[in-house]
């Protein structure tokens, strides 16, 4: 060893004195840290979701082109800081004529691309073509749909008129509550997508059975449409774990049949035309009932009502007529084969919003009903008072003029206001207590009050069963019998069979919760709605929890709008409030 110096080994001695100084206080171990022993490392934490993110590139074009607004300008700038003193008074005299005529051609200008842009942030009542509802795509994506759309079955949406319930029969072919639990014990989240651009609003499973189509609106008027499972276009590096788990499966064209492109146009309902599963209706808060056909590649108003956001529609299973709701209270009636301004709209509540209408599947003529004065009804619309009923003394109170006419696409001239044949409130009163034998006895059948809002309620593919959803956090099942639905008389006794705890509260960011049922006749009866906790929940119509669908490594947000294949049981979707949508399978398919 090497020697040391003399200050060295005094420091040496103080450490070794130090040490025995510490084992004879039984301090030996303090050095090992002010807090005690390191810590063991900490186990590994749960891998947390992911969300999808959008692969395919867009087009950044802004919904709302920028206004244009007129600036002031200053004429001894555009004159130049220095004038020609040689210029002659003539010269000068048409040289500012000219500067005059110039300034007015530019501002004439600017007036009119203002006029435009107005123009354009209102509502459209004229038709439209594919390339016009597809701003965001290319020729090649629209070639695509109009591919995938077209080769559907046309005659695959159509449901089978049955008439007037007799007698209560078992749903045929019903497998079981338990065989149910099985099928779902084996779907897994199989295809993610941000379809939409924004909140989704409603959904519709289209009913074609080689594909996974379905149909999303969301809150500024975008119509996402998703293959869910179809190959993407852009290939996923199977080595690379983080881009895999974010990958978006499927393809999805987004188009924008209501306008403007804000909240004032949100989708509120999607509907498959039961005559022609390549057309669908959509209902928005731009006023306006509009029918698209991927056949024809047009997308038409078929009805609207000036400064009336629409709620919901529902088709008759003929698909000839169709019933609106609205947040004014009313409820019209329009035929199909008939002109636009034949409709009927009845206002069945004085005041308060009707979110939700369902028509019997089996009895067409029952309506049902869900408002914010926290109740649902049942109404046999036969008793309606109707437009040609003129002795039926209803006054047609007088009609505000439209302030934005709707439009024909192939004159591109305006046309006359369409406006609905109104019946008032007070001429509905007399009705709904109407004594045996009377006009009008038996239109209102049963009511049922919740104790918060009613916010959706829904038959089932038989028409003998009824889901309600209400801010009361509980959802209802009625169970009723045939011979009850072809009375005329009103019920004595209305109340739910069960009674489901289940969170509904919201809020103001979310979506509203509804309960849907599965349009599948075949298999038990049973409905599903999403969680606050984010899971997609299935109920059975005796109640009983059938399965509850969840991914923490995929799921992160609440799945508020849900929607079912209607005849293939092991298909569900959800959507959130980003537009991101799920798709559940079996994962062996």
């Amino acid at each position: 060893m090497a020697d040391i110096t003399d200050y060295e080994r005094e420091r040496l001695a103080n450490i070794a004195h130090n040490k025995a100084l510490l084992a004879q206080l039984k301090l030996d171990n303090a050095g090992t840290g002010f807090f005690g022993p390191k810590p063991a490392p900490a186990a590994p934490k749960e891998k947390r979701a992911k969300p999808v993110q959008p692969t395919r590139k867009r087009r950044s074009e802004p919904a709302v082109p920028e206004r244009i607004m007129p600036t002031r300008s200053s004429n001894r700038l555009k004159r130049g800081a220095v004038e020609d003193p040689n210029e002659s008074p003539e010269a000068k005299k048409r040289r500012l004529e000219k500067e005059a005529e110039e300034r007015r051609l530019q501002e004439e200008e600017n007036m009119r691309e203002i006029e435009r842009q107005i123009a354009a942030s209102r509502p459209r009542h004229h038709d439209l073509d594919l390339s016009t509802l597809a701003l965001k795509e290319d020729q090649e994506s629209l070639r695509t749909l109009s591919t995938t759309l077209r080769a559907v079955d046309v005659d695959g949406a159509k449901r089978s008129y049955i008439g007037d319930v007799g007698v209560d029969e078992d749903v045929k072919g019903d497998p079981g509550l338990e065989d149910l639990k099985e099928r779902f014990a084996k779907l897994v989240v199989k295809s993610r997508a941000k379809v939409t651009e924004d909140r989704i609003y409603s959904a519709a499973y289209h009913p074609e059975r080689t594909k996974d189509l379905i149909f999303f609106g969301d809150k500024h008027g975008q119509l996402g449409i998703w293959d869910a499972q179809a190959p993407s276009d852009e290939p996923v590096d199977d080595d690379d774990e983080e881009t895999k788990d974010t990958a978006e499966g499927g393809k999805y064209w987004r188009l924008q049949p209501h306008w403007p492109a804000t909240s004032k146009s949100s989708i509120s309902c999607v509907k498959i035309d039961p005559l022609n599963a390549q057309c669908v209706y959509t209902t928005a808060y731009d006023c306006t009932l509009r029918h698209t056909s991927f056949e024809s590649g047009v997308s038409r108003e078929i009805f609207s009502l000036e400064n009336t956001l629409l709620s919901t529609v529902d088709i008759t299973p003929n698909g000839q007529e169709v019933w609106i709701s609205d947040v004014q209270g009313g409820l019209t009636h329009l035929d199909i084969r008939e002109p636009r301004h034949s409709a009927v709209r009845w206002s069945i509540n004085e005041t308060q919003k009707i979110g939700c209408v369902s028509i019997n599947p089996t009895s067409p003529h029952l309506l049902l009903t869900a408002s914010n004065d926290r109740t649902i009804k049942l109404w046999d619309s036969r008793k309606l008072p109707h437009l040609v009923q003129r002795d039926t003394k209803v006054k047609l109170p007088p009609t505000p003029p439209r302030t934005s006419p709707s439009v024909s696409s192939a004159s591109g001239k305006a046309s006359e206001p369409a406006e609905p044949f109104y019946v008032d409130h007070e001429d509905l009163l007399p009705l709904y207590s109407a004594q045996p034998g009377k006009r009008g006895y038996g239109l209102l059948k049963a009511q049922f009050e919740h104790k918060a809002s009613a916010s959706s309620a829904y038959w089932d593919p038989s028409g003998r069963k009824i889901v309600s959803t209400s801010y009361d956090d509980h959802v209802r099942v009625w169970e009723l019998l045939g011979d009850s639905l072809a009375r005329e008389a009103p019920y004595q006794v209305f109340k739910p069979r069960r009674q489901i705890s289940h969170n509904c509260q919201t809020g103001r960011w979310l979506t509203i919760l509804r309960a849907q049922w599965s349009p599948n006749p075949d298999v038990h009866s049973h409905f599903t709605i999403g969680n606050m906790e984010h899971s997609l929940d299935v109920f059975s119509h005796t109640g009983e929890v059938v399965a509850q669908l969840y991914d923490s490594t995929k799921i992160t947000a609440v799945q508020a709008v849900t929607c079912s294949h209607p005849s293939i049981t092991e298909r569900a979707v959800s959507g959130n409030a980003s537009g991101r949508c799920i798709l559940w399978a079996p994962a062996d398919e």
